[in-house]
């Protein structure tokens, strides 16, 4: 049998030269790591699910875009098959037409198109200027919208082609 002072004396000198360890604190340490571990693992798959979240948001606008871009020359069209059925007074193929173009603007509307404003001063996040002319208005103001514009949201789908009011040339000046 073993001699109960020699393993005192044995577990004394351990604990002094810190080789044995508590068995309690030892688990405890483990359990914390543990935690710590799970901890961690939750929060990387939470930010996970986020960023998953917005790719897949942005996977949908970017769908959605194709699909507007596709439909904006529809409308084209259709608006100018509006303005010539005007002229030649044909009221029945006014009216269908007219009928269509308010179905498809109604669905873009709903997929979130909206008209780019193209009134007052020229901005180029939202309007291209393809021609500059003299004119009584401000410098820099839009005179004429050759193609509509629109936004999908917040981004710009496609610019509002323009007519730019140019400074007034002076008069009086001939070299």
């Amino acid at each position: 049998m073993t001699d109960p002072a020699k393993e005192q004396l044995d577990e004394t000198t351990a604990e002094d030269e810190g080789i044995v360890e508590d068995p309690l604190v030892a688990a405890e340490a483990k359990a914390q790591e543990h935690l710590d571990d799970l901890k961690r693992l939750a929060a990387e798959f939470e930010n996970y699910k986020k960023r998953t979240a917005r790719e897949q948001t942005a996977l949908s606008a970017r769908a959605t875009e194709r699909l507007v871009k596709e439909l904006l020359p529809i409308v084209d069209d259709l608006e100018r098959a509006l303005g010539a059925a005007e002229q030649h007074a044909e009221a029945e193929l006014e009216e269908g037409v007219r009928l269509v173009h308010r179905q498809l603007s109604s669905v873009l509307e709903r997929e979130g198109l909206a008209e780019i404003e193209a009134d007052g001063k020229f901005d180029p996040h939202v309007h291209e200027a393809l021609l500059s002319q003299p004119s009584e208005a401000e410098a820099g103001s839009v005179i004429e919208v050759l193609q509509k514009g629109y936004r999908l949201g917040d981004r710009v789908v496609r610019p509002a082609r323009v007519v730019v009011a140019a400074p007034k040339e002076r008069g009086g000046d001939n070299s």
